[in-house]
């Protein structure tokens, strides 16, 4: 150990943005200027110790001993990390910026500030690395404010009860699994299936709801970075979006940190009193570079090798997402964290933690999806606990038992099979339910406005589809869509009002039977 390096100009790290790569920008000459007012020259002493060793983003330092976990460590080269491991002579630190200079004997000491980034409304639209550097070519967001990537979740007293719907423009999800503002709802499934479109068709459909949005991309390859941000871009969401990409190229501990930093954001504008909608794009991968992280730095082990405190770090981020009372400020964050699953193993490690975690899950069949119903949601697998509080009464009477239904309606189905000779009544349900089945059924990218679920929803209550053959089904609700669309029927107006507009507007389709 080092000790006693004075620092007699005290001018070294205070003036510094904790990323390192920021304090220079025009942003901070206001910051410069409060610290010239308050400078007053003094001794200054500080630990200084050496790298050991240094390798997979892992760096093990000597002469630190008052280090701390998440203190940030300055290397004399320029690169820096965050203290992740602690042992009786040595600190393992997780390097969030690496030089080709950093080698054994490089010095190193620790930094003032905690981990933090810049916030505010400068970085809609941009495309940041979770330490707040740009990475759409543009130049740095002038941040009006900071705010550290760890943080308590907000007091009992601070939050309120979800009491606000987040529409996301799923036939599905809007109807039967409904999201409120502040929730933190599940996407699980297998690779492939559907989970990000559904995220994104969310994203998408918040155009002009007033809720900002953080896109969390967390490992992912360049190309699906790429196609995210260009499809966010071509649907004019990109304007009321922020995305942090971790991208699987880059280091272990950025990865690790992304969804914090986009947690970090969506906590602040959610202390501003504004709704925001934060995606976790995905948990799994963030669970496994958290469990590569643990073993470089020679934790033990546990259940499938992933260390002992993921739980707790997967509830410490998904804590931070409620809705808050208006003495708080009003603001709420709504959390979709994404989780894969394995051959449908909906019961393993990480999908469980979750699901307990969590106030609902949105579950995707491989099946479903394979047999052509797509958005392949699994009804009977899916729930949401809290949302049903935040459904406008319009949609939840009308969705009341369509969901039981729909559920009876497979195993009747399923009983058909057999060949037996069915009641008219079962006939009847069955035939309802196959026409609810093509209803449900929705293309990815189209998320479609509350009201018009309202209107086929009534539709089909009103057993004004019955006759329909399942086929019809596309373009009789395209047609409905469009009047739908040139009216001026809200769902405040009465059941009355929207059973007549609606049994006009199907009197004049041809393919409706009469």
């Amino acid at each position: 150990m080092n000790k006693g390096e004075a620092d007699s100009n005290n001018n070294g790290d205070s003036n510094r943005d904790t990323n390192g790569e920021r304090g220079g920008e025009s942003s901070g000459l206001a910051r410069r200027a409060r610290w010239l007012r308050h400078y007053r020259p003094q001794l200054r002493l500080r630990e200084q110790g050496r790298l050991v060793s240094v390798g997979d983003g892992i760096a093990w330092v000597s002469g630190l001993p008052t280090a701390a976990m998440d203190d940030v460590v300055v290397f004399d080269d320029g690169s820096r990390g965050q203290v992740f491991d602690l042992t009786g002579t040595l600190v393992g630190v997780v390097l969030l910026l690496e030089t080709a200079e950093l080698t054994a004997g490089t010095a190193a000491r620790l930094h003032e500030r905690a981990l933090a980034i810049g916030v505010g409304d400068a970085l809609l639209g941009r495309v940041i690395d979770p330490l707040g550097n740009p990475l759409d070519g543009g130049a740095a967001p002038e941040c009006s404010d900071w705010r550290p990537l760890e943080s308590g979740s907000p007091g009992i007293v601070e939050r309120d009860f979800v009491n606000q719907p987040l529409y996301t423009g799923s036939k599905v999800l809007d109807t039967l699994i409904p999201v409120g503002r502040g929730q933190r709802q599940l996407l699980i499934g297998d690779e492939g299936l559907g989970r990000s479109s559904l995220a994104l068709d969310t994203v998408i459909n918040q155009r002009g709801q007033g809720v900002y949005c953080i896109y969390v991309l967390i490992g992912q390859k360049r190309s699906a970075v790429v196609d995210t941000i260009d499809l966010l871009r071509d649907y004019d969401a990109l304007e009321y979006t922020t995305v942090v990409v971790a991208e699987a190229s880059a280091l272990p501990g950025l990865q690790h940190l992304a969804p914090f930093t986009g947690c970090a954001l969506a906590e602040h504008w959610m202390r501003g009193g504004q709704h925001t909608l934060v995606i976790y794009d995905d948990l799994s991968t963030h669970a496994k570079t958290y469990r590569e992280l643990s073993l470089l730095l020679r934790r033990p082990p546990g259940r499938e090798a992933y260390p002992g405190d993921i739980f707790s770090v997967h509830a410490r981020l998904l804590e931070r997402a409620t809705c808050l009372r208006a003495e708080a400020g009003g603001g709420s964050m709504t959390a979709l964290p994404i989780v894969e699953t394995q051959q449908g193993e909906i019961a393993a490690y990480i999908p469980t933690n979750l699901i307990s975690i969590t106030d609902g899950q949105v579950y995707l069949d491989r099946e479903l999806f394979a047999g052509g119903f797509r958005p392949a949601i699994d009804i009977g697998k899916s729930v949401s606990r809290i949302g049903g509080r935040a459904q406008h009464a319009a949609i939840k009477r009308e969705a009341g038992r369509m969901k039981l239904d729909y559920l009876q309606f497979l195993e009747l189905e399923m009983f058909t099979r057999f060949g037996a000779k069915l009641e008219a009544a079962m006939e009847r349900a069955i035939r309802r339910g196959r026409v609810l089945r093509e209803l449900f059924k929705q293309e990815r990218l189209v998320p479609l406005p509350i009201e018009f679920q309202l209107a086929w929803m009534i539709a089909f209550n009103d057993g004004l589809l019955d006759a329909l053959a399942p086929r019809s089904v596309p373009k009789v609700l395209a047609q409905l869509r469009a009047e739908q669309a040139d009216s001026d029927l809200t769902l405040d107006d009465g059941r009355q009002r929207w059973q007549a507009a609606v049994r006009g507007w199907l009197a004049q389709m041809a393919e409706v039977p009469q």
